[in-house]
């Protein structure tokens, strides 16, 4: 487990050289104009897309370690050949490589998290490997942001092959995993590689719900930091572009300093009833970004309100981190475990890709109906999360219920065999 999550927060390090300057280094630093970077981004995120339905399967069959090892030389090799184009034809084959690659790594790490962890310290687990990711990004940022000059397309390869050579990394250090020895994994590896597949996922009602729900979650908050709620900050509130960056770091400084006090409180609590409170403390954060951009106060208040905005998302952010992924893997039966967190990734990068094209041209223009569309997207979410709590067990719901985990929630049976079983 500690090398799965020094892995994960390395390659999470060498993504936060250059995801921030991925636009500006095509349209700006290899003049290939803005039209360019844009379809730059959107082949990312469409590759993304186009594996992910794919990689749960492979994942199942032949195990997270092998994907990973391939996932992390696609990526290595997109982000070196990112470093190197100066053609449209080349930016764009990379952005297919980084972003497949880097879209596979995620459900792969989970897998392999679920595999070497018992029910009863996953939560641990993943709230862990969240922390260490978002420390990664912020401090490969910050780092990157030193390192960068426009004016030299050098400091850009430096940047990539960085990133090429945390993905390396990655698969030295996860390739050292010999993950059939761990005691957790007695009966957690599928024997034979076959599961229900899609069909099988579709039936599961409260893995359904978990993915519509997530879809709502990342689209109300993800899909908007860089976008939509972006454009309304400098639109709208008048925050200065300097400003975005202190309110990201806002974001990062609240789930770094309170992910383990909030991790206190999440362990003895309802899954759902933490989701449920996440969406009202974000329907907050838009109220407040309201009064931010539509408020008569003075611009020093303005910009307080829209940092805070931000950080309240954090405070939203880390209350998840330790509940939706485990609940993801608690629901997935054995031989599915890759498919279920595939699916939620998948999910997960639908979001991101509606959520700027929605909330994009809104925050710049329809200021009002802007925030109040995402606090009545806030309160879905709540909405959403008491409703889930009724498909659930009492343990899938609330882990430390279970003083010793029983055979069913260890093997992640849906809730339809777990009646059968009782």
């Amino acid at each position: 487990m500690r090398r799965i999550q020094a892995g994960s927060a390395l390659s999470a390090f060498g993504l936060g050289f250059t995801v921030p300057y991925l636009y500006v280094y095509v349209a700006q630093v290899r003049d290939l104009g803005a039209t360019t970077a844009g379809v730059v981004l959107a082949v990312f995120a469409m590759a993304a897309l186009v594996v992910l339905p794919f990689s749960g399967r492979a994942i199942d069959r032949r195990g997270p370690v092998p994907v990973l090892l391939v996932a992390s030389g696609l990526a290595a090799v997109g982000a070196v050949g990112m470093g190197l184009a100066s053609s449209v034809p080349a930016a764009v084959g990379a952005a297919a490589l980084l972003g497949a690659g880097t879209a596979v790594l995620q459900p792969a790490l989970a897998t392999m998290i679920v595999w070497c962890s018992e029910p009863a310290g996953r939560t641990r687990a993943f709230a862990l490997q969240f922390f260490l990711q978002n420390l990664g990004l912020g401090l490969g940022g910050l780092i990157g942001g030193q390192l960068v000059d426009v004016g030299r397309p050098d400091s850009f390869l430096l940047l990539f092959s960085i990133e090429a050579v945390m993905f390396l990394v990655l698969a030295a250090v996860v390739g050292t995993v010999r993950m059939a020895g761990s005691p957790a994994l007695q009966g957690a590896r599928p024997a034979d590689g076959k599961g229900g597949g899609i069909r099988a996922l579709l039936g599961h009602k409260a893995m359904v719900q978990l993915c519509v729900l997530g879809f709502v979650l990342f689209f109300a908050c993800y899909g908007q930091f860089e976008s939509g709620l972006a454009a309304y900050g400098t639109e709208a509130a008048g925050i200065a572009p300097s400003t975005l960056g202190l309110a990201l770091a806002a974001n990062t400084a609240v789930i770094v300093l309170a992910q383990f006090l909030v991790l206190r409180f999440v362990e003895r609590r309802k899954r759902t009833r933490v989701i449920a409170a996440v969406g009202l403390i974000w329907a907050l954060a838009w109220i407040i970004a309201g009064y931010a951009g539509l408020g008569h106060g003075s611009q020093a208040m303005a910009t307080a309100a829209f940092v805070s905005t931000y950080a309240l998302f954090g405070l939203g952010e880390a209350m998840l981190s330790p509940t939706v992924a485990p609940l993801v893997a608690d629901l997935a039966p054995e031989s599915m475990v890759g498919s279920y967190n595939s699916a939620f990734a998948l999910v997960k990068q639908l979001a991101l890709a509606v959520g700027p094209a929605v909330g994009g041209p809104m925050g710049a223009s329809l200021h009002g109906p802007y925030i109040v569309t995402f606090v009545l997207f806030s309160l879905l979410v709540t909405v959403l999360a008491v409703r889930l709590g009724k498909q659930l067990t009492p343990v899938q719901n609330q882990p430390s219920l279970a003083a010793k985990p029983s055979r069913i929630v260890a093997q992640h049976q849906p809730e339809k065999e777990t009646a059968a079983a009782a």
